[in-house]
C-alpha cells in the first residue's frame, strides 16, 4: 500500500501546482506599436492623350465664337472664348493681297501647319510671329487662293492642326467670308 500512497502524495502535488499556476495573473506583453512606414509620395498622373477620332469632323469644336472688325487695311476676324485672347484670327492685308491665319502659340521657328476643309486638306509652313503683343504661328495666303474659299464654305467648321500643339476645330462662320472678301 505505500506505492498508493505515492501516487497520492505526487498526484496533490501535482494538483497544487496546477491550483497555484492558476491563480498567477498572466503575463500580458505589450504588442509593439508599428514602425510608421514611409510612403513615398503620389506619382503624379501623367496628362490624358488627347483623344483620337477617326474623322476630324467628329471632334468636339473648339469653344469660342467669331467677332469681325474692319480696319484701315481690310478686315479682321478674331475667334475665342469671350474675356480671353484669340486663339485663331484672320486679317487681310488688302496691298500685299494675302489673307493671313494666325493660330495662338509659340515656336522657336517655321513648323508644319494642317489646314483641313470639307473638301481640301493642305500642309502649309506656319512662321512664329509676334501679333498684336502675343505669340502666334502665322500663315499667309494669297487673297485669290481657292483654298480660302474651301475655309469658308467648310461643312461648319475646318480644323488648324500645328505641330507641337492640340488641334483646333474652328467653326466657318460669314466673319471669315468677309475677311476673304476684304482682300479681293
Amino acid at each position: 500500500m505505500i506505492r498508493p500512497a505515492r501516487l497520492t502524495f505526487r498526484s496533490s502535488i501535482a494538483v497544487a501546482c496546477l491550483i497555484v499556476a492558476g491563480c498567477s495573473a498572466p503575463r500580458i506583453v505589450p504588442t509593439p506599436a508599428p514602425k510608421p512606414v514611409e510612403q513615398a509620395p503620389a506619382p503624379t498622373p501623367a496628362p490624358a492623350p488627347a483623344p483620337k477620332f477617326e474623322n476630324w469632323m467628329d471632334a468636339p469644336a473648339t469653344p469660342g465664337d467669331w467677332s469681325y472688325r474692319s480696319l484701315s487695311n481690310g478686315g479682321l476676324a478674331q475667334f475665342g472664348e469671350k474675356g480671353a485672347a484669340p486663339v485663331v484670327w484672320m486679317q487681310c492685308d488688302r496691298g500685299a493681297r494675302t489673307v493671313t491665319i494666325y493660330r495662338a502659340g509659340a515656336a522657336a521657328g517655321s513648323l508644319p501647319v494642317r489646314i483641313r476643309t470639307e473638301t481640301a486638306d493642305r500642309v502649309f509652313s506656319g512662321s512664329p510671329v509676334n501679333a498684336g503683343g502675343r505669340g502666334a504661328i502665322a500663315t499667309a495666303l494669297p487673297a485669290a487662293s481657292p483654298f480660302l474659299d474651301a475655309i469658308a464654305i467648310s461643312k461648319g467648321r475646318f480644323a488648324i492642326e500645328t505641330a507641337g500643339m492640340a488641334p483646333l476645330y474652328i467653326p466657318s462662320w460669314p466673319e471669315i467670308t468677309r475677311v476673304i472678301e476684304d482682300c479681293r
